[in-house]
């Protein structure tokens, strides 16, 4: 399997052959549950077919564009290609691969008809993923207006800012949420992230960000584990972890909090699984989510 289909109606299946040998992609009958199975194994697809029909067969599915996957639009007579889902998520750069063919791109994301960057642009240029993904309508909005600056910080630092500033960090899938009492030992955080990791068979390289409870910023242990992990902390406010469920029982209710290292990790997660329940070791959690 690719990570990109091309579904078409069976009279346009010769032509959606040859759009997927350009793209080195899969190819797939249209029917009437072809989006819904793409949308489960595919990063990236390309709809031969009226943009009707696409948009009629992927509305049902739609959950948020973080989490669904690009889809262009192709019409029959090959002449353009419509992102309509994901533009700034992949859509628009698999619009531009079809040009190779003859296909004309019609991009209609704000920030790129007016030759601007968007955030999630750079963040794919550079390498790296939006940790705080609400900050992105403001951050593109303000591009538009005139530009925004570009910090690079290589750490290890502490950055506080307001909810229109976006961070971005190297690229991984997995999000890990941890939890301590208060003067927990670095070595012994490093240990339980350690164990934990090991016990999902995760690699530290995979990991996005760590992430935990604001109540924490002082908590000198914990930021200099992560610091010498090579990672990222983040903290997130009281709302934000009680907006998740916390599938395991927490001593975290003693402070007004339903949890802290699973609402942490599904906070801040793309596709909100855990792959990793809260585990506790010694005076530390840690739970894994992607």
């Amino acid at each position: 399997m690719t990570g990109t289909v091309v579904i078409a109606l069976e009279r346009f299946l010769p032509d959606a052959r040859r759009i997927a040998g350009a793209l080195g992609a899969d190819v797939v009958p249209y029917g009437p549950e072809a989006f819904a199975a793409a949308f489960l194994r595919y990063g990236r697809i390309v709809a031969l077919m009226s943009a009707g029909i696409a948009v009629r067969g992927i509305a049902p599915l739609l959950v948020d564009k973080w989490r669904d996957p690009a889809v262009v639009v192709v019409g029959p007579d090959l002449r353009y290609a419509v992102p309509v889902i994901g533009g700034h998520h992949g859509a628009n750069d698999l619009a531009r691969e079809l040009a190779r063919l003859g296909i004309e791109p019609v991009i209609t994301t704000a920030t790129e008809t007016f030759g601007l960057e968007s955030v999630e642009g750079i963040a794919a240029r550079s390498g790296c993923a939006v940790v705080n993904r609400d900050s992105t309508r403001a951050v593109n909005a303000a591009v538009l207006d005139g530009g925004v600056s570009l910090y690079a910080i290589t750490g290890p630092g502490i950055v506080v800012a307001g909810p229109g500033v976006s961070f971005l960090v190297r690229r991984g899938e997995y999000i890990v949420g941890v939890g301590c009492r208060k003067g927990v030992p670095a070595p012994d955080v490093a240990q339980a992230v350690g164990e934990a990791l090991r016990e999902a068979g995760i690699a530290p390289a995979e990991v996005l960000v760590y992430a935990t409870t604001a109540k924490k910023r002082g908590e000198a242990g914990l930021l200099a584990a992560i610091a010498d992990l090579g990672g990222n902390l983040v903290f997130l406010d009281d709302e934000t972890l009680n907006a998740e469920e916390a599938p395991s029982p927490s001593r975290a209710s003693l402070i007004g909090l339903a949890g802290v290292a699973e609402p942490a990790a599904l906070a801040v997660s793309k596709r909100k699984e855990l792959v990793l329940t809260k585990q506790t070791y010694g005076s530390v959690t840690v739970a894994i989510a992607r």
